[in-house]
């Protein structure tokens, strides 16, 4: 197959082979072939786009390997643009043939928010009976029979962003995050089923036209003056980039008002001392920096910021590798996905016999899954200044 990838030629020849991403790059250091390599994947886009390659099955199972974590754009020296680089590579790939099924449903479902709740309910029937076999799909330990119930304001000054599978998955974290502005008298919003999905892994599956159609929805369903906070990792990352996805002026705008959660609680200091005089201490936390806030958002450090009065955290030993998740990565590449977990896996057992916390769904479900006690860092938060209980 010989087609185009249409890739700026100025970002394919940014890239000088250093290696120095190597380390960085999970796919490569559990497998040790350099076509799972960020420079052997942009080797491979080059090829194709000089007419020297077809797009064969080597290519596409190349690219379709990809966690898209950003670890080497973060440790490249050269500042190759190697997210925009897999994510143009990836919407012509989805133009040459179908994804596969499950990942089609999945993603339909995810912008329907009536089937999704519908569809979550039935599951959590399902679970509670034990009739779901292991490791048939990536879901919460235990999911909630019904979805978040959020006190909203008439006077908001902030929204927080509910989402999709957060809403309906991971509505305690919601809840937690309220409770946490509660406490320091910030009123608030919530973005609710109307806004939906915010298109993350519609684009990460190289459905660009429908993330674009999406954000342009999301867009013109919120206040056009607030912040926007996030407490997914991912879909802060997404609302960040619709200035770089639509390309517009209303766009740009929107993103700039976007916030993550712990990078807005810590960026005006009043929230934060108003905060610290609450502390309830617990103890020690291992962090795990999720991709998209540390490599995409590059905000992880106000986790441990606004963490710090409550707890002691303990730092990983692997400088942030992802953990395998990925989005929709663990559906598509389950083998794969579970070894690059076995290096966190073992990243964290040398870290202690301690709760870890992560600030995106993914990350939570992924290492939930692997016997890891794991909580989002809003949740002890909120816990440690009297708001939303994270234990039973």
């Amino acid at each position: 197959m010989s087609t185009s990838l249409g890739l700026n030629k100025n970002h394919l020849v940014a890239c000088i082979s250093c290696g120095l991403c190597l380390p960085h790059c999970p796919t490569y250091l559990v497998t040790q072939d350099e076509s799972r390599s960020p420079r052997g994947r942009i080797s491979l886009m080059s090829g194709v786009e000089s007419g020297l390659m077809s797009l064969s099955e080597e290519v596409v199972e190349s690219m379709d390997t990809c966690v898209q974590c950003l670890g080497c754009e973060t440790a490249c020296p050269s500042g190759v643009q190697y997210g925009t680089l897999i994510d143009q590579t990836r919407e012509i790939l989805h133009s040459q043939r179908k994804l596969g099924f499950r990942l089609r449903v999945g993603l339909w479902i995810l912008l329907h928010m009536k089937i999704l709740v519908i569809g979550s309910w039935t599951l959590a029937f399902i679970q509670r009976l034990r009739l779901i076999p292991k490791q048939i799909l990536p879901i919460p330990k235990k999911i909630p029979f019904r979805g978040g119930r959020y006190r909203q304001h008439t006077d908001p000054e902030v929204v927080l962003f509910t989402g999709c599978v957060m809403d309906t998955w991971f509505s305690q974290i919601h809840e937690a995050a309220l409770s946490v502005l509660d406490s320091i008298g910030v009123t608030y919003m919530v973005s609710g089923k109307e806004t939906g999905c915010c298109g993350a892994l519609h684009n990460h599956a190289g459905l660009r036209s429908t993330a674009k159609k999406q954000a342009l929805h999301v867009i013109s369903t919120l206040p056009t003056e607030l912040p926007v906070l996030v407490d997914s990792a991912g879909c802060g990352a997404a609302l960040k980039e619709y200035g770089s996805l639509l390309g517009t002026k209303e766009a740009e705008d929107f993103s700039a008002r976007v916030y993550d959660i712990h990078e807005w609680l810590v960026r005006d200091s009043k929230w934060q001392e108003s905060l610290s005089t609450k502390k309830e201490t617990r103890g020690q936390v291992i962090v795990q920096d999720p991709c998209h806030l540390r490599h995409a958002q590059q905000t992880h450090i106000h986790v441990r910021e606004l963490l710090e009065p409550f707890v002691d955290c303990l730092e990983l030993d692997d400088e942030g590798l992802c953990c395998g998740a990925g989005g929709a990565f663990s559906v598509n590449q389950p083998k794969l996905a579970k070894e690059i977990r076995e290096r966190k896996l073992q990243s964290i057992k040398r870290a202690g016999d301690h709760v870890v916390v992560s600030a995106n769904p993914g990350c939570m479900i992924h290492l939930e899954s692997a016997g890891v006690e794991i909580l989002h860092p809003i949740q002890v938060v909120a816990e440690s200044v009297g708001g939303t209980k994270t234990h039973e």
